[in-house]
Protein backbone atom coordinates (compact mmCIF):
# COMPACT_ATOMS: atom_id res chain seq x y z
CA UNK A 1 0.00 0.00 0.00
CA UNK A 2 1.02 3.35 -0.53
CA UNK A 3 2.32 5.52 2.56
CA UNK A 4 2.70 9.22 2.61
CA UNK A 5 6.34 9.17 1.96
CA UNK A 6 5.68 6.84 -1.08
CA UNK A 7 3.34 9.49 -2.03
CA UNK A 8 5.49 12.85 -1.31
CA UNK A 9 8.09 10.88 -3.79
CA UNK A 10 5.56 9.85 -6.51
CA UNK A 11 5.28 13.74 -6.76
CA UNK A 12 8.64 14.43 -6.49
CA UNK A 13 9.23 12.08 -10.06
CA UNK A 14 6.35 14.00 -11.27
CA UNK A 15 7.45 16.38 -13.75
CA UNK A 16 4.45 18.49 -14.57
CA UNK A 17 2.99 18.66 -10.97
CA UNK A 18 6.79 19.46 -9.34
CA UNK A 19 6.19 22.03 -12.11
CA UNK A 20 2.40 23.43 -11.15
CA UNK A 21 3.59 23.36 -7.69
CA UNK A 22 6.92 25.37 -8.83
CA UNK A 23 4.12 27.68 -10.54
CA UNK A 24 2.15 28.06 -7.52
CA UNK A 25 4.84 28.68 -5.22
CA UNK A 26 6.36 31.92 -7.39
CA UNK A 27 2.62 32.86 -7.77
CA UNK A 28 3.39 34.22 -4.05
CA UNK A 29 -0.08 34.29 -3.17
CA UNK A 30 -0.94 33.77 1.00
CA UNK A 31 -1.26 30.49 2.05
CA UNK A 32 -1.67 28.94 -1.16
CA UNK A 33 -2.02 25.11 -2.07
CA UNK A 34 -2.17 22.75 -5.04
CA UNK A 35 -5.44 21.10 -3.57
CA UNK A 36 -8.69 18.77 -4.06
CA UNK A 37 -9.54 17.12 -7.02
CA UNK A 38 -5.21 17.49 -8.28
CA UNK A 39 -4.18 16.15 -5.33
CA UNK A 40 -7.15 13.07 -4.81
CA UNK A 41 -6.75 12.49 -8.44
CA UNK A 42 -3.05 12.00 -8.74
CA UNK A 43 -2.90 9.70 -5.56
CA UNK A 44 -6.14 7.38 -7.03
CA UNK A 45 -4.46 7.63 -10.69
CA UNK A 46 -1.30 5.88 -9.33
CA UNK A 47 -2.61 3.48 -6.90
CA UNK A 48 -4.66 2.50 -10.38
CA UNK A 49 -1.80 2.30 -12.60
CA UNK A 50 -3.23 4.76 -14.87
CA UNK A 51 -0.74 8.44 -15.61
CA UNK A 52 -0.91 9.97 -12.31
CA UNK A 53 -0.92 13.17 -13.91
CA UNK A 54 -3.99 13.52 -15.90
CA UNK A 55 -4.27 16.65 -18.05
CA UNK A 56 -8.01 16.85 -18.08
CA UNK A 57 -8.23 16.84 -14.03
CA UNK A 58 -8.72 20.77 -12.96
CA UNK A 59 -5.50 22.36 -11.17
CA UNK A 60 -6.72 23.66 -8.58
CA UNK A 61 -5.24 26.25 -6.85
CA UNK A 62 -6.21 27.99 -3.39
CA UNK A 63 -5.05 30.88 -1.45
CA UNK A 64 -6.53 32.54 1.37
CA UNK A 65 -5.82 36.99 1.11
CA UNK A 66 -8.95 38.90 2.10
CA UNK A 67 -6.36 42.11 0.46
CA UNK A 68 -7.39 40.48 -3.49
CA UNK A 69 -10.59 40.51 -4.76
CA UNK A 70 -13.16 38.50 -6.55
CA UNK A 71 -11.85 39.98 -9.96
CA UNK A 72 -8.51 40.17 -9.26
CA UNK A 73 -8.60 36.66 -8.82
CA UNK A 74 -9.82 36.33 -11.97
CA UNK A 75 -6.98 37.88 -13.60
CA UNK A 76 -4.80 36.04 -12.24
CA UNK A 77 -6.18 32.80 -13.35
CA UNK A 78 -6.57 34.58 -16.60
CA UNK A 79 -2.53 35.34 -16.84
CA UNK A 80 -1.92 31.75 -15.55
CA UNK A 81 -4.15 30.19 -18.43
CA UNK A 82 -2.29 32.41 -20.78
CA UNK A 83 0.97 31.34 -19.84
CA UNK A 84 0.74 27.62 -18.91
CA UNK A 85 -1.90 26.82 -21.27
CA UNK A 86 -1.27 22.79 -21.16
CA UNK A 87 -3.10 22.85 -17.68
CA UNK A 88 -6.80 23.49 -16.96
CA UNK A 89 -6.38 25.82 -14.08
CA UNK A 90 -8.55 26.64 -11.76
CA UNK A 91 -7.56 29.06 -8.57
CA UNK A 92 -10.00 30.25 -6.12
CA UNK A 93 -9.35 32.89 -3.47
CA UNK A 94 -11.00 30.71 -0.08
CA UNK A 95 -11.91 33.93 1.34
CA UNK A 96 -14.98 33.95 -0.45
CA UNK A 97 -15.56 30.36 -1.13
CA UNK A 98 -17.90 29.71 1.79
CA UNK A 99 -20.71 31.67 -0.02
CA UNK A 100 -20.84 28.25 -1.89
CA UNK A 101 -21.16 25.97 0.97
CA UNK A 102 -24.82 26.24 2.84
CA UNK A 103 -24.69 27.84 6.44
CA UNK A 104 -20.70 28.36 6.84
CA UNK A 105 -19.08 30.63 8.24
CA UNK A 106 -16.38 32.58 6.04
CA UNK A 107 -13.46 30.61 6.05
CA UNK A 108 -9.83 31.72 8.32
CA UNK A 109 -7.39 30.19 6.39
CA UNK A 110 -7.45 27.66 3.28
CA UNK A 111 -6.40 24.86 5.96
CA UNK A 112 -9.87 25.88 7.45
CA UNK A 113 -11.72 25.75 4.53
CA UNK A 114 -10.23 22.56 3.05
CA UNK A 115 -11.16 20.93 5.97
CA UNK A 116 -14.84 21.84 5.01
CA UNK A 117 -14.64 20.63 1.52
CA UNK A 118 -17.45 18.41 0.45
CA UNK A 119 -15.88 15.07 0.68
CA UNK A 120 -13.11 13.59 3.36
CA UNK A 121 -10.76 12.11 0.10
CA UNK A 122 -10.86 15.70 -1.63
CA UNK A 123 -10.01 17.51 1.92
CA UNK A 124 -6.06 17.42 0.57
CA UNK A 125 -3.75 20.49 -0.02
CA UNK A 126 -0.54 20.18 -1.10
CA UNK A 127 2.51 23.06 -1.54
CA UNK A 128 5.96 23.47 -2.24
CA UNK A 129 8.27 25.39 0.50
CA UNK A 130 11.36 27.03 0.55
CA UNK A 131 14.06 25.26 -0.14
CA UNK A 132 11.85 22.70 -2.40
CA UNK A 133 10.29 20.57 0.30
CA UNK A 134 6.76 19.69 0.31
CA UNK A 135 4.03 20.34 2.33
CA UNK A 136 0.91 18.25 2.71
CA UNK A 137 -2.36 19.10 4.48
CA UNK A 138 -4.88 16.20 5.03
CA UNK A 139 -6.99 16.73 7.96
CA UNK A 140 -8.87 13.46 7.98
CA UNK A 141 -5.95 11.77 6.92
CA UNK A 142 -5.15 9.70 3.53
CA UNK A 143 -7.10 6.53 4.69
CA UNK A 144 -9.79 7.55 2.58
CA UNK A 145 -8.05 8.39 -0.64
CA UNK A 146 -6.27 5.38 -0.22
CA UNK A 147 -9.12 2.90 0.49
CA UNK A 148 -10.95 4.50 -2.37
CA UNK A 149 -13.44 5.66 0.08
CA UNK A 150 -15.69 8.71 -0.59
CA UNK A 151 -17.77 9.89 2.21
CA UNK A 152 -18.87 13.73 3.39
CA UNK A 153 -16.75 15.59 5.50
CA UNK A 154 -18.14 16.33 9.49
CA UNK A 155 -18.79 20.03 8.16
CA UNK A 156 -21.35 18.41 5.49
CA UNK A 157 -22.76 15.94 7.57
CA UNK A 158 -24.05 18.40 10.49
CA UNK A 159 -26.40 19.75 7.88
CA UNK A 160 -29.10 18.83 5.42
CA UNK A 161 -28.91 21.17 2.79
CA UNK A 162 -25.09 20.96 2.58
CA UNK A 163 -26.24 17.08 2.49
CA UNK A 164 -28.52 17.63 -1.03
CA UNK A 165 -25.31 20.14 -2.05
CA UNK A 166 -23.16 16.74 -1.56
CA UNK A 167 -25.17 14.46 -3.23
CA UNK A 168 -25.86 16.50 -6.25
CA UNK A 169 -22.18 16.98 -6.16
CA UNK A 170 -21.18 13.00 -6.46
CA UNK A 171 -24.27 12.60 -9.08
CA UNK A 172 -22.33 14.82 -11.74
CA UNK A 173 -19.04 13.76 -10.95
CA UNK A 174 -19.14 10.14 -12.02
CA UNK A 175 -15.85 9.29 -10.18
CA UNK A 176 -16.88 5.64 -10.51
CA UNK A 177 -16.38 5.64 -14.39
CA UNK A 178 -12.51 5.99 -14.00
CA UNK A 179 -12.38 4.39 -10.58
CA UNK A 180 -14.18 1.28 -10.37
CA UNK A 181 -12.93 0.29 -7.57
CA UNK A 182 -14.79 3.76 -5.20
CA UNK A 183 -17.01 2.85 -2.54
CA UNK A 184 -19.95 5.51 -1.15
CA UNK A 185 -20.61 6.04 2.47
CA UNK A 186 -22.53 8.67 4.18
CA UNK A 187 -20.56 8.29 7.46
Amino acid sequence: MLIRQDFLQAIQLNTDLMKILTIIRNLDLKDSWLAAGSVRNFIWNLLSDKSPFDRETDVDVIFFDPAISYEDTLGIERKLKENFPQYQWELKNQVYMHLHSPHTAPYTSSRDAMSKYPERCTAVGLRLNAGATLELFAPYGLEDILNFQVRPTPHFLENDDRMKLYQQRLSKKNWQEKWKNLTFKIT
